[in-house]
């Protein structure tokens, strides 16, 4: 409840203006703006890979930050519980600045402690700075040098996760829809921090096994990670022949997937989130409910003109008649021009909004609710309008019996 008194008070002090979409990863909108609406909305089109790996990274981030307050409340040195890290971080800076040490340089994506500071400085840096997007992994995790024509370079997050039609329905569900949370029984070790990187990896970041579905995401050459050198069983032990490469290795996990999110964060500000916005921020049907209005429209279109010919050729009297075709008409014309505008004005004055087909949420954005109701009002005019003018012309056609 407290959640959605928050949400409600974020939507009021936006103002005039829709949500951008740092502002609905980050759960400060509500319907039919938010990240539920949002979620299925890229589900339907079958690019929810991207999302997830997003929302994935989010939550191993917020790991690695509970892991270093854990041991700043230890009373623990970083520099002496990890010295690879903050070595790291001291040269190159990371996005946990302010967590693991006030005094340390920041780099440009640095964020607070908690998750409403870090959505604002990262809502803030992405909105006013053309700068890089923070560190990026070492050449011995990111890819370099790729062959020609393994991957298009024009392509966007979204190019690999597509999906096919045939078998699966519009409200399928999948295990990995939300990220996988660690239990906050104990402290969080490192080898925690390792498996969540490790689970990222192998699911979206490399190629499936045989028979297995893929959820790789595309990323560009230089952002992709080719390997992953780490074991979430047990850390690097010094007796192993690797064991420098290794600790270099796991001094990078806390930012390991930094810049591959932003990447997936600009892929989604500039490819998805507009078409969501124009979907449920101006309209408020799905794709099949619009489909089903479309066919029913034209049935009952058919219908209403086949009886205005009867009326008219059968010469049936009296004439007033003719006025009952206002009832097929004004609903061939409410089905109509509701898919092509992907709008129910109907559901609009009830205050509803489709989630999946045929199912409705209630619309809570008072910024879009005005919208929408502005537009429920325009098109009720057109199909008034439209209904008027058929009834009228087949009222005044004369009657010729054949």
């Amino acid at each position: 409840m407290t959640d959605e008194k928050d949400q409600d008070a974020w939507a009021q002090s936006r103002g005039h203006r829709l949500p951008n979409l740092m502002e609905v990863l980050t759960r400060r909108t509500t319907s039919p703006v938010d990240l539920y609406m949002f979620y299925l909305f890229v589900q339907r089109e079958r690019n929810e890979d991207v999302l997830d790996f997003y929302l994935d990274v989010q939550h191993h981030e917020n790991l690695c930050r509970a892991y270093f307050k854990d041991l700043r409340k230890s009373g623990r040195s970083l520099k002496d519980d990890w010295p690879q890290f903050w070595e790291y971080a001291r040269r190159r800076g990371s996005i946990y600045g302010t967590v693991i040490d006030a005094s340390m340089k920041r780099s440009p994506g640095s964020f607070g402690d908690d998750d409403e500071k870090w959505g604002k400085a990262r809502d803030d840096h992405l909105g006013g700075s053309t700068g890089p997007y923070g560190p990026r992994p070492s050449t011995s995790m990111a890819g370099h040098g790729e062959k020609e024509g393994e991957r298009s370079r024009s392509g966007t997050p979204f190019s690999l996760s597509g999906r096919s039609a045939l078998g699966i329905s519009l409200g399928h569900k999948r295990a990995s829809r939300a990220p996988t949370i660690i239990p906050r029984s104990k402290a969080i070790t490192r080898l925690d921090l390792v498996a969540s990187a490790e689970r990222i990896f192998f699911r979206y970041l490399s190629p499936p096994p045989p028979g297995q579905d893929s959820h790789e995401i595309y990323l560009p050459p230089t952002l992709r990670i080719h390997s992953f050198p780490l074991s979430s069983t047990a850390l690097p032990k010094p007796d192993s022949p690797d064991y420098e490469a290794e600790m270099n290795a796991l001094a990078q996990i806390p930012d390991m997937f930094h810049a591959q999110q932003e990447y997936c964060f600009r892929a989604m500000e500039q490819d998805v989130f507009p078409r969501f916005l124009r979907a449920k921020a101006y309209g408020n049907l799905t794709s099949v409910s619009a489909s089903v209005r479309l066919v029913v429209g034209l049935l009952i279109l058919w219908a209403g003109l086949s009886a205005a010919f009867s009326l008219i050729f059968l010469d049936v009297h009296p004439k007033s008649k003719r006025f009952f075709l206002f009832i097929p008409f004004t609903l061939a014309t409410l089905f109509l021009v509701s898919h092509q505008y992907a709008l129910d004005p109907i559901l609009i004055f009830f205050n509803q909004s489709e989630t999946t087909p045929f199912r409705t949420t209630p619309l809570r954005d008072p910024y879009v609710k005005k919208m929408l109701r502005v537009r429920a009002i325009w098109v009720m005019v057109l199909i008034l309008g439209i209904d008027a003018a058929l009834t009228l012309m087949f009222w005044a056609v004369p009657g010729h019996r054949l």
